[in-house]
Parts: structure tokens; C-alpha cells; sequence
């Protein structure tokens, strides 16, 4: 499993703000900022911050991919 925050990107957009301005008022660090654009694994004291600045749920600002191997279509 793999996981995307692409749509938080998107959601960033759509709300005109950077990056660095919902670090900034979600009070997240840049290590945790870069963790974010690697799509690597946050807290979900981390995740719960950005949906409170972006007033959004969890799904809204990140997917669960769930990847098949070649194992499980033989």
C-alpha cells in the first residue's frame, strides 16, 4: 500500500494557499512538510491539523493505494 496526497496539493489550489502558509497555520514542521510531498507516512495528529486549517476530512486531502502484485493476479 502507497499513499497519495495529491488531492491535498489540489485542495491547496483550490483554496489559494501554499505550502508553506498551511505549515505555517497548521504548525507543522518542514520535515514533516517534505514527508508530505514524498507521500510518505505523518501522524494523525498531523493529518487532523491540515483538516482543521483546510476545514476538510482526512479523505479529502489524501487516498490509500492499494497496489496488486503480480502474486496476487496469478
Amino acid at each position: 500500500m502507497t499513499l497519495s496526497y495529491n488531492k491535498l496539493w489540489k485542495l491547496l489550489i483550490d483554496k489559494g494557499m501554499t505550502k508553506t502558509e498551511m505549515r505555517l497555520k497548521a504548525d507543522i514542521s518542514t520535515t514533516t512538510l517534505a514527508k508530505l510531498g514524498k507521500n510518505e507516512t505523518v501522524s494523525m495528529e498531523v493529518l487532523i491539523k491540515i483538516c482543521k486549517v483546510l476545514e476538510c476530512n482526512v479523505g479529502d486531502i489524501m487516498d490509500v493505494i492499494n497496489e496488486e502484485t503480480e502474486d496476487d493476479n496469478e
